[in-house]
């Protein structure tokens, strides 16, 4: 069993524990409104301005025998700048404010996972950040065009309303396989174990992020 397939068997109960979030089964069921997509757009503009962030730090952070993790974090660097403002145009496709979201806050959920993250870099091995791109690529992979289509056929948005989703649903296709290859080229056991512990903390982590959606918090920025 290659390292992939151990990562996948091992963390099974904790990516069908996200995909059995509220908010998927609103998503697929044809149940979403525009308010809580907007809101699910919201938080994703949160975390994912931070990816190219923590590429850079993950891959600045490895030593030379680790070369070729830090290539390939660099190829993701080349693959995800700008992403964060497709997700704004989406927000504003959906009639939100595209400023009010980029100076607003993200919730607690939502910002735990990040500093999660950073965590994870700084003071665990940064090689565990693996995990977090395993969690966020695997589950775009899964649902994101067919999330795309059921919400768009309820709410009546824009093909415009849906670049986030529908880019990172093909894309990650090929992302994912390029991840495979690069988990398998980590042999180191404790490296292993770190990866494998870093993608169950972040399933956890994003599913909090899809509850959190559903409590209704308003984080724009408020008036003076």
């Amino acid at each position: 069993m290659t390292f992939y397939e151990q990562l996948v068997a091992a963390t099974e109960a904790d990516r069908e524990a996200l995909l059995s979030a509220d908010l998927v089964n609103l998503a697929l069921s044809g149940q979403m409104t525009t308010a809580i997509y907007t809101q699910f757009l919201t938080q994703a503009y949160h975390h994912v301005k931070h990816t190219v962030p923590l590429l850079m730090r993950s891959g600045s952070a490895v030593s030379t025998q680790y070369e070729f993790y830090r290539n390939a974090m660099a190829e993701y660097v080349e693959e995800e700048l700008g992403h964060q403002e497709w997700v704004l145009n989406d927000i504003e496709a959906c009639g939100g404010s595209k400023e009010d979201v980029r100076y607003g806050r993200p919730s607690l959920a939502t910002e735990a996972m990040v500093a999660y993250a950073y965590y994870t870099i700084d003071h665990v091995n940064p090689l565990a950040f693996l995990g977090m791109v395993h969690v966020l690529e695997g589950t775009s992979v899964t649902v994101a065009d067919e999330a795309a289509k059921r919400i768009r056929d309820v709410t009546g948005l824009p093909k415009k309303a849906f670049t986030y989703l529908t880019s990172h649903g093909a894309l990650d296709i090929e992302h994912v396989k390029f991840f495979e290859n690069l988990v398998n080229l980590v042999t180191d056991e404790q490296d292993q174990a770190d990866i494998i512990h870093a993608a169950k903390r972040f399933y956890a982590l994003y599913k909090g992020v899809y509850d959190s959606i559903l409590l209704g918090e308003n984080h724009l920025p408020q008036a003076a």
